[in-house]
């Protein structure tokens, strides 16, 4: 029997628009479907809560920081190779097929296939606008059309052409081993659908929770700045309302699940991951969009094992999980050479004990919303740690944060200062301290470790921990050589003096 393995993801897309994840309201059955004979995971959590960045840590196994695009419009590290290429190596048939975001260009792409995937089903946004008159490349970028006359076909948009191509990529490959990807743009501005998705959602008020109150009182500078005037709004009647987005929400669900029939009919025995890039504010913390916060609202993000493969239905992991343990997962499952550099952990252990704990912390940051911008805030650096119960989030610029997520789970009190909790604060940063310097942070330095809350934070030092840690070769690499010596080196971590 071949192995195959169908990853579906999303942009743009939080745990609580989905019905699966508690939100009646959203209409999104064939997501939802997925959790029949499934794991949903309750605490998953992208790299990085900005579009570029999220992807290539979902298709390297590496963090931005390590693989090289931390931010929109930068490209990947030219020796990091994606899943695509590992597989390939193996012999594996491999296709991408949607927005990808990680060649160094805007927002559409550049239109050309990167190594590693099939040609013939590569198929990005500038593809999509390519086969487009001006006139209809306009309208496709304008969600204002959808209201006028019939608006818009789902022939029309790029949600269905995508579908089109991999229910044409799982025939072809029904009997063979094969990893496909498919990326769909929407729900992400401008919501482009059939009319009939956003009417759905005219009247929809979607819930809110208390942080939609939040005065942001010791909270971080730069979330008060993005919150501008809104951070004296009275918000006692506020309402969350968007009927384009929470429509384009819907709409890509019913051509997710146009791809599951063709699963269903094809490769039922293939093991489906779905996911999304990262979330949205929707006005909570009184700020919007996505990029330099750590809040639940965006870098927890929808993630599901489902298929066959998994031994149990309706089942829920309630233990950390990050996008850095993706392409671990998929090489493991297809029994493929494990990469010693890789930064998070398989998950294959819980297709057999689908409560199982495979991480007691994950990881997330931030660097820069997109290199082409002056806005978003600018550089921002952030690294966060989150277990099962805490976040602590370093703001390398302004406040630091910390948060007993089972005690306030929508983030209101910032701990960073409380005695009762220093202990655990300490620890995390310990950790998360360490964390970037096995993932060779490239930003990584004494500033990190000396907090204004760390009363025993070590002296400024210019050699830190005088560690130097090399790259361990890859299956087309030679080993790298030691400075002093020229020789190969024989450990890849070692004391510099």
């Amino acid at each position: 029997m071949p192995k195959q393995f169908i990853m579906i993801m999303t942009d743009t897309q939080r745990t609580d628009m989905l019905g699966c994840y508690g939100n009646s309201g959203m209409v999104t059955p064939c997501i939802d479907s997925l959790c029949e004979n499934g794991i949903r995971f309750d605490k998953a959590y992208t790299a990085q809560p900005v579009c570029g960045p999220a992807r290539s840590t979902l298709f390297t196994g590496l963090y931005p920081h390590s693989n090289g695009s931390w931010s929109n419009c930068v490209a990947l590290e030219s020796t990091v190779k994606t899943i695509g290429q590992r597989l390939t190596h193996e012999n594996i048939a491999t296709g991408y097929i949607g927005k990808w975001h990680l060649d160094g260009g805007d927002y559409f792409g550049t239109g050309r296939c990167p190594d590693g995937w099939n040609p013939k089903y590569w198929y990005d946004m500038r593809n999509f606008l390519d086969e487009l008159s001006t006139e209809d490349r306009m309208r496709s970028r304008n969600a204002g059309t959808i209201w006028e006359g019939d608006g818009y076909e789902a022939e029309f948009t790029f949600a269905h052409k995508c579908s089109n191509r991999a229910i044409e990529f799982i025939k072809e490959h029904q009997d063979k081993d094969f990893f496909l990807v498919v990326s769909y743009d929407e729900p992400h501005g401008p919501f482009i659908a059939p009319k009939k998705y956003p009417e759905m959602y005219k009247d929809y008020e979607f819930p809110v929770s208390e942080n939609i109150h939040d005065t942001l009182e010791n909270k971080p500078e730069h979330h008060k700045v993005w919150a501008g005037d809104r951070i004296h709004h009275d918000r006692s009647n506020h309402k969350v309302k968007y009927p384009l987005l929470f429509g384009a929400n819907s709409f890509v669900d019913s051509e997710i699940g146009r791809v599951l029939e063709a699963y269903r009919t094809y490769t039922k025995d293939a093991l489906i991951l779905y996911t999304s890039d990262h979330g949205d504010h929707l006005d909570a913390h009184r700020i919007d969009s996505k990029g330099a916060s750590m809040y639940e609202e965006i870098i927890h993000i929808p993630f599901i094992l489902s298929g066959t493969p998994v031994k149990g239905n309706k089942v829920v992991n309630e233990h950390v999980v990050s996008h850095a343990d993706v392409v671990p997962t998929i090489l493991d499952y297809f029994n493929a050479t494990p990469y010693s550099m890789l930064q998070g952990h398989s998950l294959i252990k819980v297709l057999d004990e689908p409560t199982a704990k495979i991480n007691d912390a994950i990881f997330s940051e931030f660097g820069r919303y997109e290199i082409a911008h002056d806005s978003f805030g600018g550089f921002q650096p952030i690294r966060c740690i989150r277990t099962d119960r805490y976040k602590l989030v370093l703001n390398l610029l302004c406040t630091d944060e910390l948060y007993d997520l089972k005690k306030d789970p929508h983030e209101m009190h910032n701990l960073i200062d409380e005695p009762a909790t220093s202990k655990i604060r300490d620890a995390l940063h310990d950790q998360l301290l360490n964390w970037m310097n096995e993932t060779r942070d490239p930003f990584r330095g004494y500033y990190w470790s000396r907090r204004p809350w760390r009363t025993d934070a070590p002296p400024a030092t210019w050699y830190d921990s005088c560690m130097t840690r090399q790259k361990e070769p890859d299956y087309d690499e030679v080993r790298e050589c030691d400075y002093a010596t020229g020789l190969p080196i024989t450990k890849a971590t070692y004391r510099k003096f």
